[in-house]
């Protein structure tokens, strides 16, 4: 029975370091992909949003294509081309980054319609930080 208990201790205490592990190694890798710099308020409202309920991390990464362009990218095009990245997050705007994976992105504006003014505007602020 001691046996027992020592292990299941010994489970509970090795698997809560590795969640703390998991969150520092997190807020590292948050800090490295915008360079270490410091984010305004609405920047770091936009990256909420954007890594919460937006749910656009699991498409696009600050320097990495991978289903989605990077945010790099986005910002660049957005910035070159003077594009208004709100009225397409609204759907109300054709794609100028990527059409072809339009069809794909389309899906997420029943997310971003939704997002308050501030929260679009703190999405966008936070995307072009990484331009």
């Amino acid at each position: 029975m001691k046996n027992l208990l020592f292990i299941l201790t010994a489970l509970f205490l090795f698997s809560c370091k590795e969640e703390a592990t998991k969150q520092e190694d997190t807020s590292t890798a948050a800090q490295q992909q915008d360079g270490g710099n410091t984010l305004t308020a609405s920047e770091k409202t936009g990256e909420e949003i954007f890594n919460g309920k937006g749910n656009c991390y699991s498409c696009h990464k600050p320097q990495q294509k991978v289903i989605g362009p990077s945010i790099a990218e986005i910002a660049g095009i957005y910035a070159r081309k003077n594009g208004d990245m709100v009225s397409f997050l609204r759907g109300k705007a054709d794609p100028i980054v990527d059409p072809s994976q339009y069809s794909v992105m389309k899906t997420n504006f029943y997310i971003t319609k939704h997002f308050t003014d501030e929260e679009m505007q703190g999405v966008v602020d936070y995307m072009m930080h990484f331009k």
